[in-house]
């Protein structure tokens, strides 16, 4: 069995409906890992680092590492902490530690594993109950600047907020960010100074209401752990083993509590990729990442380069793209090796405007989306996805979709188990299973069945109706749960309606929600992590890629590393387009992203190309066998 085929629950590369037998024992945890994730697995004594790229299983690496420790006898449950940037993410990586019979692991963000210490030690370290958070942050930055007779529009005043975030998670002070975010050339939204004064207000307005927000969170941890050595002392009992996961993206602050919390010991397991940072404007950095072997010299490094989500020919044009990059992060990149079969070249599109850009580009998803026995490509519309620079540009293709009654749902909307209808039907289902069906005809039923019964009397039906909007998301909500039940039923022979519940209640603490039948529409930025059968990258033109805000050799680098990211979401079919003008009759003036020069056919190279560092593994001096 090789690591391309064998697939485990929530693996990279599988539906979430897939499920596999959980592994015997400890040996066959490290069936199907390649050589370099199975060092990864079996490495568990002293500071390992992981430079994983796109596709190349860092997931399952780090997951089966925590697993394999854990069967092994190695690891305990409750002292293992992995930490990773999104809810999504922790969700995830609990769902494949429990199938890979390692439940009693930690998986949480940084953010919510500090508000957990911060809320057991507050009373021992300060008295009374922790401040609560701030619900609506903007709000409150509204007030400041008001307090401060600054007037914001709505963007100045996200623009401002996120400021004041990047301010906290650096450890700048409000009278020192002007100083800072000039010589960290940042483009402020508004005068230095000015959002200084706001910065300042705004936490004198949490003082004064006893408030706290996410930044504080972390500050606030950190202070605790290094003003009472005592509780740093039992939460370092508690905790012998940490991982990292997406480390390129720690900003100083987190990797100040990661400091805190390992203390003078090396258990660490940090994983990334400098190619894939693109979050430097909220505060993240990868020379934490890049400098991993200087601050622990007897690190184990091994590099992950079998990319077994993308083919050759993806791959090769990913690959190119990071042969013209500069900068640090550029000579630490990974040549990526595909393991998947050829697939087709990726496409190249130029519209005469914008709204002809987003029909094209509704035209060739709904032919991707037909049935093969009509002539299509058969891939499921969840399985496409249509990304772009930032969220403004979604209008477009919401109406081109919609107009050629193509199903979407917009990547940031409410989370699927949080959704009314979805949260009803778990109710109904809870109901049906504790009570029996009420229909005797569907008394001895199968379970798909019987979830089928109980949500048409909540509006789903065999056929999904016509449109789009409230009533076809609806739709498509109730038809995921069906699909799920279904999925389900099939791996659980024997299972009944009560199992289902059980394991949609697992789901929902987990976060980790089955596949609504649309299209995605995302921003790159919320693209990251995230994979589809077929990708449109769309709008790239200069301006928009790179962003005309970007004006520094490392924004630039970062632009660059952001359609990197977007090239490697796509798994087969990859198309990339730009229009030449913004309307109908407009001048035909606009170019297409340079970065695309000498990899799309008829452009010409510019500047040599970068070799890129092969896989393998490296010891550091003096490594623990």
């Amino acid at each position: 069995m090789t690591a391309a085929t064998s697939s485990t629950l929530f693996s990279q590369g599988s539906t979430p409906g897939a499920y596999a037998a959980t592994p015997r024992d400890a040996d066959a945890v490290l069936d199907g890992l390649d050589p370099e994730q199975r060092e990864v697995a079996t490495s568990l004594h002293g500071a390992v680092c992981v430079l994983a790229g796109a596709g190349t299983g860092k997931t399952r690496a780090i997951t089966h590492r925590i697993a394999y420790g854990v069967r092994a006898g190695i690891l305990q449950p409750a002292s293992v902490l992995a930490v990773t940037f999104t809810n999504r993410a922790a969700g995830e990586m609990r769902g494949r530690l429990r199938q890979l019979g390692a439940g009693g692991v930690q998986a949480r963000t940084f953010h919510s594993a500090a508000l957990r210490q911060l809320q057991y030690f507050w009373p021992k370290a300060v008295g009374g109950e922790v401040p609560r958070l701030v619900e609506r942050k903007v709000q409150l930055v509204a007030e400041a600047a008001a307090r401060c007779r600054v007037r914001l529009d709505r963007n100045e005043l996200r623009d401002v907020t996120g400021e004041i975030e990047w301010s906290k998670v650096t450890q700048t002070v409000p009278e020192d960010y002007p100083a800072v975010a000039a010589k960290s050339g940042r483009e402020a939204p508004r005068d230095a100074a000015e959002i200084g004064r706001i910065y300042a207000t705004y936490e004198q307005l949490k003082r004064d209401r006893g408030v706290i927000d996410f930044e504080d969170v972390l500050l606030l941890t950190v202070g605790v752990l290094q003003e009472r050595p005592d509780i740093a002392d039992q939460v370092r009992r508690q905790y012998q083993h940490f991982v990292v996961d997406e480390y390129q993206d720690v900003s100083p602050l987190q990797q100040r509590l990661l400091d805190l919390w390992l203390g003078e010991r090396d258990s660490l397991c940090v994983v990334g990729d400098a190619s894939q940072t693109i979050y430097s404007f909220t505060g993240a950095t990868p020379d934490h990442l890049l400098n991993f072997r200087t601050r622990h010299p007897r690190a184990t490094v091994v590099k992950l380069i079998r990319d077994y989500r993308s083919t050759p020919q993806v791959v090769h044009l990913a690959n190119g793209l990071l042969s013209q990059a500069r900068g640090r992060a550029a000579e630490h990149r990974l040549e990526l090796v595909s393991q998947r079969e050829a697939g087709p070249d990726p496409a190249y599109a130029a519209y005469a405007d914008e709204p002809a850009e987003a029909e094209g580009t509704a035209r060739r998803i709904r032919e991707l989306i037909t049935p093969v026995e009509q002539g299509g490509g058969g891939i499921p519309a969840s399985q496409i996805a249509v990304l772009y620079r930032v969220n403004a540009q979604s209008e477009l293709y919401e109406q081109a979709l919609a107009d050629a009654q193509v199903p979407y749902q917009l990547r940031g909307a409410e989370r699927f188990f949080e959704r009314p209808e979805v949260r009803e039907a778990g109710l109904l289902l809870r109901g049906a299973a504790r009570g029996g069906s009420t229909d005797p005809a569907l008394a001895d039923a199968d379970i798909p069945s019987q979830v089928r019964a109980v949500l048409t009397t909540r509006g789903w039906t065999p056929e999904p109706p016509a449109g789009s909007g409230a009533v076809r998301d609806r739709w498509e909500s109730l038809a995921a749960l069906v699909r799920l039940a279904e999925d389900f039923a099939a791996s659980r022979p024997g299972a009944t309606l009560s199992d289902l519940v059980a394991e949609l209640d697992e789901r929902a603490a987990a976060q980790h929600a089955p596949t609504v039948e649309g299209v995605t529409l995302a921003s790159l930025h919320a693209a990251k992590g995230l994979e589809w059968d077929a990708v449109f990258l769309v709008g790239l033109t200069e301006g928009m890629m790179p962003i005309t805000y970007a004006k520094t050799e490392q924004q630039i680098e970062e632009e660059r590393r952001l359609l990197y990211v977007g090239v490697t979401r796509a798994r087969r079919h990859l198309t990339l387009s730009w229009a030449l003008s913004r309307a109908p009759g407009g001048r035909a003036s606009r170019r297409p992203t340079r970065f695309l020069n000498g990899l799309r056919p008829g452009s010409q190279a510019v500047g040599a190309r970068i070799p890129g560092g092969g896989g393998g593994i490296e010891r550091g001096v003096a490594a623990p066998g």
